[in-house]
Order: C-alpha cells, then structure tokens, then sequence
C-alpha cells in the first residue's frame, strides 16, 4: 500500500496544484520511485490511497499501469468517500478489502532509490509471529530525536537509549487492524482518521514489532528545501 492521501502542507505552494507524491525528484515522480522497486522485487498488486487532488495521483496510477502489464492498482478515495484524508491508520484500515493478510505499507513522499522490497523479507516476516516490521533509518537533522528505539535482537521499542527514525517502510499483518489491537471496524466505514504510531506503540509493548536499521539514501521530501537538496 502507499500513502498518498495527504495536503502537504510543509509543500506549500508547490502542493497547492500538485499532490506531493507527483512532485518530480531525479526525473520521476516522487512515488514512482517505490511503485518501480515494489516491481522490481516482484509486488505488482498496488493500493493507493487518495485525497487531496485525488484525480490527479488517480490518473498518473492509470497511466503507469498501462505501461506496466501485468501490474494492478487499487485506489482507496478517501477524498471521495469521506471528503478527507484518514491519515495512516485510518487510511490502511479503510483499504483493508483490498490488501492481503500481509502487505508493505509506505509513504508516497519518502525517497528511498536503492530500498530492495524483497520476498525474502516477507517470507521471514511471515515465519517471525510478529504483527509489524519497521524500517528504521539513522536520524535526519529535522527529527534529532527519533522515533523508535531498536534491540541488538531486533524487537522495536517505543523508547531506547539510541532512537532512531521511522522510514515509513514497514511490513504488516491484517490482524494487527483488527481487535484486540486496533478499535476502528474493519474497513474503517465510519471514517476515522487515526495516526499509525499509537497502535504501533500498543503492539510494540506486548513485544510483536520487529525492525531494522537501513542505512542507504533516505530523504523524507517533507519540505521545498528537503526537495531542492535532492535536486
């Protein structure tokens, strides 16, 4: 699933027009980047959630599809349905029908060129028990203090002496969306708008959140600033 529901707001002006998953980096559209590489690891079923300027990213997944044979993309319309974005929870609940029992989940606006989404990954996902795995980078200069902390075994942790920040890149289970861990019904019909890290934070304290730390190029394009750098 990528996230590219969101209004951008750090991004303004340059999202008042254009979604900031379709902003161009390095010759291609931000979320282009992760759309190729779940590709090249052999994930051609996509979810992608829209609102703001929903048309826009609707019609770009479109035409990258007919590029593409033999890919599949889904559009959860938040924007549409409920007239707002769902943020990550909300948003990875409401496309529940759509996504399998496991599934990458990550964020439209993350440049992360030489990220590998692997079927190795999920196969020792899968055989871990663990109802998430996360990405962790190294921190950037805007988020000093991080997110998560990390053991040598690689469980993550809601705070740690070393904390390091959250890529968006994570594997997850359907169960980590359903009760007990998560309150929304299913499908999230009702609309609500929910952040991921408290339901992480839950889950990491009964133990079931594994990770890693990735090192490679990562650059959150949060900002018009952030977006100049990479230029």
């Amino acid at each position: 699933m990528l996230l590219a529901a969101g209004r951008g707001q750090r991004m303004r002006p340059l999202t008042d027009h254009t979604p900031n998953p379709l902003l161009n980096v390095q010759g291609q559209a931000l979320m282009q980047w992760p759309m190729e590489a779940l590709l090249a690891g052999g994930f051609p079923r996509l979810v992608v959630n829209t609102a703001w300027l929903g048309e826009q990213i609707a019609t770009f997944c479109a035409g990258w599809q007919q590029r593409h044979p033999g890919t599949e993309i889904a559009i959860s319309d938040e924007g549409q349905d409920f007239g707002y974005a769902l943020e990550t929870a909300g948003g990875i609940s409401r496309a529940m029908p759509l996504l399998g029992d496991v599934f990458w989940a990550l964020a439209g606006d993350v440049y992360m060129p030489d990220f590998v989404f692997s079927q190795a990954s999920v196969d020792r996902f899968v055989a871990s028990g663990m109802l998430a795995h996360l990405w962790l980078v190294p921190n950037p200069a805007h988020n000093p203090n991080g997110d998560f902390g990390l053991t040598a075994q690689g469980l993550v942790l809601d705070q740690a002496p070393d904390q390091h920040t959250f890529s968006t890149v994570g594997l997850y289970r359907r169960a980590l969306f359903e009760a007990p861990w998560c309150g929304m019904v299913p499908g999230n019909p009702q609309g609500t708008a929910e952040p991921l890290a408290p339901l992480l934070r839950k889950v990491m304290a009964a133990g079931l959140v594994s990770g890693e730390l990735y090192t490679g190029a990562w650059t959150d394009v949060g900002t018009p600033e952030r977006l100049r750098e990479l230029e």
